[in-house]
C-alpha cells in the first residue's frame, strides 16, 4: 500500500500553504519529508490524514481517501503530536481506548508497549512522561493496528541516544517488512542514516524528489580532491580534460574526471601524490543547498 499526493493546493486566507504539492510514498522504504519551517510539511500530512481539507488536488492511501478507510488505524499509523493524549490516563489505558475504537484486542496493546520499550511504564500516567517517553507512546499507538503505512512527524524529538538508535532500527525494520514509511524530521543526520528516499519541499511545493544516494551524489558534483606537492599534477589532469582548481595545503580540486581515472593519470605520468578522494557531501549540505531560497523565516546573523 502506498500514499500518493497529487497537485495539492491549500490557502489559509492570503497565505499559500500548499502550491501544487505532488509526491508518492512507496512500500518497502523510508521516505524522508523535509523542508524549512512553514514549508507545508504538517499541512500536507494533515491533509493526507483527513484532518484538513485541500482546496484542490488529491491525497490517497492505497488509492482511497483516508476518510473512506474502514478501521483506519489498521491501514495508516500516524504520530503528528506526541502531546495528543489524556494526561490522567495510564499509557496502557490510553492505548486500550484507541484499540477499543478499532475493535482491536487488548493483547495488541501489550505487544506494542513491549515494542516501544514501555512495558514497565504501562501503568504510569502519561501526563508524567518525558517527551521521549511520549514519543514512544505515540509510536506504539501508530503501530496498534499493525498498519502497512506509517506517518511520523519529528519522532526523534526528545529522544535520548538509546531512543534515537531504537527509532532508527525500528524504522528500518518496518520498511524491510514492506511498509511505506513517511518520516518528517529536521535532524538531517538521522534522516541520512535511515531514509532511502527524500522529498524536499519549500513554500508549499516539491523542490526535490529522489533517492538519498542520488541527491548526495548530485550535490557532490563529482568533485575529486588530490593531495600533492608535485607541480606536474595540475597540468597532467588538465591535459586529460579535467577542471583543476588549486586550494591551500597542497590540495587540488578536480572536476570532470572520476577518482579512478585521476589515480591512473597520476601514476602514468609519474606524479607524486599522497591522497585522492571523492568528495562526500551530507544530507544537511544537500538540503541547505536546495532550500537556500525557500526559507521564509530567517534570523539576522550576529556581528
Amino acid at each position: 500500500m502506498n500514499v500518493t499526493v497529487e497537485n495539492l493546493r491549500k490557502r489559509y486566507g492570503p497565505a499559500v500553504a500548499l502550491d501544487g504539492m505532488s509526491f508518492a510514498v512507496e512500500p518497502g522504504q523510508v521516505t524522508g519529508f523535509v523542508g524549512p519551517n512553514g514549508a507545508g510539511k504538517s499541512t500536507t500530512m494533515r491533509v493526507i490524514l483527513g484532518l484538513d481539507h485541500a482546496d484542490s488536488g488529491t491525497a490517497l492511501v492505497g488509492g482511497r481517501p483516508y476518510r473512506s478507510l474502514s478501521r483506519p488505524l489498521c491501514q495508516v499509523g500516524s504520530l503528528l503530536d506526541a502531546g495528543a493524549l489524556q494526561p490522567g490516563r495510564t499509557a496502557r489505558n490510553h492505548l486500550l481506548w484507541l484499540a477499543h475504537s478499532q475493535g482491536l484486542p487488548a493483547g495488541r496493546v501489550d505487544t506494542v508497549l513491549e515494542q516501544a520499550g514501555l512495558a514497565t511504564a504501562a501503568r504510569r500516567r502519561a501526563g508524567g512522561f518525558s517527551l521521549g517517553m511520549r514519543q514512544r507512546l505515540g509510536i506504539a499507538a501508530a503501530m496498534l493496528g499493525d498498519p502497512p503505512v506509517l506517518m511520523l512527524d519529528e519522532p526523534f524529538n526528545g529522544m535520548d541516544p538509546e531512543g534515537i538508535i531504537w527509532v532508527r532500527g525500528f524504522l528500518r525494520t518496518l520498511a524491510a517488512e514492506g511498509r511505506a514509511v513517511l518520516l518528517s524530521s529536521h535532524l538531517m543526520g538521522e534522516l541520512e542514516d535511515v531514509a532511502d528516499h527524500v522529498v524536499v519541499i519549500g513554500r508549499g511545493r516539491v523542490v526535490a524528489d529522489t533517492s538519498v544516494a542520488t541527491l548526495l551524489a548530485d550535490t557532490a558534483g563529482g568533485l575529486v580532491t588530490v593531495r600533492t606537492v608535485d607541480p606536474q599534477a595540475g597540468p597532467a589532469l588538465a591535459g586529460a580534460g579535467g577542471g583543476v582548481t588549486a586550494g591551500g595545503a597542497g590540495i587540488l580540486a578536480v572536476t570532470g574526471l572520476p577518482a579512478e581515472v585521476v589515480v591512473t593519470l597520476l601514476n602514468r605520468g609519474g606524479v607524486r601524490f599522497s591522497e585522492v578522494a571523492t568528495r562526500r557531501t551530507t544530507l544537511e549540505e544537500a538540503y541547505l543547498e536546495l532550500t537556500r531560497d525557500e526559507v521564509e523565516y530567517r534570523a539576522e546573523e550576529l556581528r
